[in-house]
């Protein structure tokens, strides 16, 4: 058996490296050169636990390689992006090329999966139509379904292989032969349906927790008038055995949460109308908080010669912990609000993020970030940050002021001297 991954992102390497690992040859298709050459050299071009090992010994063992071309094989899986455009609508270019890619090598017998997050309906009306353009039938000739990745950064290697799996093929055999070349690397349990109920599945996941992530931070823009300690009630309203309430935030990033909900409010508006305002609160968070650090630091002033500037630095840009991935970020979007006004200098730190990467602002060290800073935030909770001597950084500062976004470090005011402490959500 020969797989084909169309997409080397942060889905498609972790999966190529799985499949491999079973004993099964696979080739990553991507049309960026410096990821194929990174691969073909063992080197992980992203960030995640585990993966890098297991990249080399699949590519050391002959099992894995990557092109920039699609290759016939017996297995297709497409995992390419799918962003949405401006007016929130979802993007499917990638999907169509990659699938167009597939129909010049597709032949009888061949499995074509579709992994990225897409609208209901994609499968069976975007992509059928251009597979069969050649003259094979779906579900007979060969077989088309989508199985959702539902894998958290982080995790991901552990995850591909333990987590269930729903996978929906266009007709019940697509959906079985599907099954049945998942169970060579996924031990989870394996759940078939049809292609736009395994669509919505994946659409309802994250739809889901957007809104309970929409809650905790109406909550805590609550808690912040009313003069309470929404991470304190958060707490101690998930003390009930039915409450599971997630937690506040800056605002929520990646590209899952983030985009997802709002390929269910595309498909009917008028429909979605809770789905559609919680998404609208988590994209209001980032400018509260810009609103916030304007507020603590007492404004800006604007035009103003050196002196009158104000250094505001960030520990963390990506959009979770311990992760390089700054997709969709939150923290980049109050970095660019910032950076608008011309008496805010910015310094950002971030131990997971390649220094080259394109994020204003961006330092090699605490020390650069917290020097001569007004107000330090720390933004992303990543477990680096846990072990930093801020007794000694915070001496760094010209003002010794926190906003803690993540709650991360609440006993930090009683430790340090003269520190003014501000949490998100009080």
């Amino acid at each position: 058996m020969k797989v084909c991954i169309l997409g080397l992102g942060y889905i498609g390497i972790p999966t190529a490296a799985t499949i491999a690992n079973s004993g099964i040859n696979v080739i990553g298709v991507d049309p960026n050169t410096k990821i194929v050459d990174a691969i073909n050299a063992g080197k992980l071009p992203i960030e995640e636990p585990g993966l890098a090992e297991l990249l080399k010994s699949v590519c050391d063992r002959g099992l894995l390689k990557a092109s920039a071309e699609v290759e016939p094989a017996d297995v297709f899986i497409i995992a390419v992006p799918t962003p949405m455009n401006e007016e929130k609508k979802p993007v499917l270019d990638y999907v169509k090329a990659a699938t167009s890619s597939v129909a010049s090598v597709l032949k009888k017998g061949d499995i074509v999966v579709l992994e990225s997050t897409s609208p209901p309906r994609t499968t069976a009306d975007l992509m059928r139509p251009i597979l069969e353009s050649g003259g094979l039938t779906a579900g007979t000739d060969f077989y088309l379904a989508h199985s959702p990745e539902r894998v958290i950064p982080g995790r991901m290697v552990e995850e591909l292989i333990s987590n269930d799996r729903v996978i929906g093929g266009i007709n019940a055999v697509s959906a079985e032969k599907t099954a049945e070349f998942y169970k060579k690397f996924v031990q989870g349990e394996i759940h078939t349906t049809d292609a736009t109920t395994a669509e919505m599945c994946k659409l309802l996941e994250n739809s889901f927790r957007g809104v309970n992530i929409a809650i905790a931070n109406e909550i805590a823009i609550l808690s912040e008038k009313v003069g309470v300690n929404a991470w304190e009630v958060i707490n101690l309203a998930n003390k009930h055995p039915r409450v599971n309430i997630l937690q506040p935030g800056p605002g929520v990033g990646g590209h899952c949460i983030a985009i997802d909900p709002w390929f269910v409010v595309s498909a009917d508006e008028q429909s979605a109308p809770l789905i559609k305002a919680a998404m609208l609160l988590n994209e209001s968070m980032p400018y509260r908080q810009f609103k916030r650090i304007k507020e603590i630091l007492g404004g800006f002033a604007i035009g103003g010669g050196n002196s009158d500037r104000k250094k505001i630095a960030f520990l963390g840009a990506a959009f979770k912990p311990n992760t390089d991935d700054f997709r969709h970020s939150p923290v980049i979007e109050i970095i660019e609000l910032l950076s608008d006004i011309s008496g805010a200098e910015i310094a950002v730190f971030d131990p997971h993020i390649d220094s080259e990467a394109a994020i204003k602002g961006l330092v090699d060290s605490p020390e650069d970030a917290f020097k001569d800073a007004d107000l330090v935030c720390l933004a992303v909770h990543h477990d680096e940050f846990y072990k930093l001597d801020y007794h000694r950084l915070f001496g760094l500062c010209r003002n010794k002021r926190l906003f803690d976004m993540r709650n991360a470090l609440p006993n930090l005011q009683a430790e340090i001297t003269g520190l003014d402490y501000y949490l998100l959500g009080r």
